[in-house]
């Protein structure tokens, strides 16, 4: 059980006590506050409060943070799409709307427990148990190629080349807008949202170093086709660069408008083709994954309009 005391000074005045203690500790949420405070972990001056409570100057707040119990990853009977499989690693298409490892709220039904089911014990353990032989990741809502490391020694092979952004991983997306170019490049760094924490912006503070190649490969009416191929792989890189330059993806709510059209589960965003250098033979290897389906009926529907 973690603990914690904060006094209220002149400036917290006023203040939500749900808003004040979700700003002011690390990894916690203003809900995870609100179910605190309706469980009796938090009191001001020791009484409990409900959420809307309004600290008063020199109120002193009394935190006990419970220790969080991980639940087991499990393996679970999903198929998996394997495009190659060898003792070191493993290459999958994964499917839209399949989270790649567990997270909160996405416990099962994750790339690595099908992985766990269908690699039983071989899997690189550098990543922990909630992450075994993920070496790089594709959003939820995105599709495609990704390579797993089945030891530690392909996975730290795969590391490294990730590092030295030596790998090719090439995407398509369906963008807005018309492009005057035929191909570009987005340079430009990577980091939190400042105003949002959940979000990902182009940024000069506590940001990184990020480049995105764009080539446009279909121009339709209100959308553009592109192949957008990552030098480096940042969080939502794509996403983020694309909205940065007035293309925001297709089916984007993140990103780009809250009102999509088409009814899409997620932005139009395939990992197509992914080529790495094999960690025992040293041979250059590239894999592609065709677009999936509703991917090709979209841009045939798009391309009739």
């Amino acid at each position: 059980m973690e603990e914690m005391t904060f006094i209220a000074e002149k400036e917290d005045v006023g203040s939500r006590i749900d808003s004040f203690l979700s700003e002011n500790i690390d990894d916690l949420s203003r809900s995870s506050v609100q179910k605190l405070l309706e469980s009796g972990h938090i009191c001001v001056n020791g009484k409990n409060v409900k959420a809307n409570y309004k600290l008063r100057e020199k109120d002193v707040l009394f935190v006990q943070i419970p220790q969080a119990v991980e639940p087991e990853i499990l393996p679970e009977n999903i198929p998996l799409n394997i495009v190659y499989e060898d003792a070191d690693v493993i290459v999958v298409n994964k499917p839209q709307g399949m989270v790649v490892h567990p997270a909160p709220g996405h416990n099962t039904g994750t790339l690595v427990n099908a992985l766990l089911y269908h690699c039983k014990d071989e899997l690189s353990g550098i990543n922990g148990e909630k992450r075994p032989g993920i070496v790089h990741r594709i959003d939820k809502d995105t599709s495609g190629i990704l390579v797993v490391a089945k030891n530690n020694e392909a996975h730290q092979s795969l590391a490294l080349q990730l590092a030295e952004h030596s790998i090719t991983r090439k995407y398509n997306a369906i963008v807005y807008n018309g492009f005057r170019e035929d191909e570009g490049t987005v340079d430009e760094p990577i980091g939190r949202n400042p105003q949002d924490r959940k979000k990902m912006a182009v940024t000069q503070k506590h940001s990184r170093h990020a480049v995105t190649h764009y080539q446009v490969l279909k121009r339709m009416k209100n959308f553009t086709l592109i192949e957008a191929q990552l030098e480096t792989g940042r969080t939502h890189q794509i996403r983020v660069h694309m909205t940065y330059i007035g293309h925001p993806l297709l089916g984007d709510t993140v990103y780009g408008k809250k009102k999509q059209p088409f009814s899409l589960n997620g932005q139009v965003l395939h990992a197509r083709v992914l080529g790495f250098v094999h960690p025992r033979t040293g041979e250059y290897m590239e894999f592609e994954a065709p677009l999936p389906p509703y991917f090709e009926k979209l841009l045939i529907r798009l391309q009739d309009e």
